[in-house]
C-alpha cells in the first residue's frame, strides 16, 4: 500500500514538473516577434592609384574565424559626372560550427577608374559604413 502511494506522489510530481517546463505555444509566438536590429557594417579601405588602375585594400570584421570573404569593384555612374567606386563584399551569413570570436579579414580588389573617385561598400547588398585610408 505504502509503495503504491509513494509511486502515485512521484508519478504525479514528474508529470507537474513536465508540464510546467514545456514551453507553451503562446511563449513561442512571442519569441517570434522579438526582432533584431540589423548592425551596419564596417568596412576599412585604403586605394592606391597607379596607370588608370584602382587597387584597393581593407579588412571587415566578421562574427568567425571560419568566414569567408570576397569582394569586387565597380565603376557607378560611369556616364554621369557623379562617378564612385563601389566595393562589393560577399560573405555568407552562417558558415556553420566555429567559435563565435570576432576576427577581421582582409580583402583585395581591382578596378580600371580615373584618379580621385569616392569610395563606398556593401556586404551582402547592405551599404557598410566605411572608412577610407589616405
Amino acid at each position: 500500500m505504502r509503495l503504491g502511494a509513494a509511486a502515485a506522489i512521484i508519478a504525479t510530481a514528474v508529470l507537474v514538473i513536465f508540464v510546467l517546463s514545456v514551453p507553451h505555444t503562446r511563449d513561442i509566438a512571442n519569441i517570434q516577434k522579438e526582432t533584431v536590429q540589423p548592425v551596419t557594417p564596417s568596412v576599412s579601405l585604403h586605394d592606391s592609384f597607379k596607370k588608370g588602375l584602382h587597387t584597393i585594400t581593407g579588412s571587415i570584421e566578421v562574427p568567425n574565424a571560419c568566414t569567408t570573404v570576397a569582394a569586387s569593384a565597380a565603376l557607378l555612374n560611369a556616364s554621369s559626372s557623379a562617378e564612385s567606386i563601389q566595393v562589393i563584399i560577399t560573405m555568407p551569413v552562417d558558415t556553420g560550427i566555429c567559435l563565435q570570436m570576432p576576427s577581421s579579414l582582409s580583402f583585395r580588389t581591382t578596378v580600371a577608374a580615373p584618379e580621385h573617385l569616392p569610395l563606398t561598400a556593401t556586404v551582402n547588398g547592405v551599404v557598410a559604413s566605411t572608412t577610407v585610408a589616405p
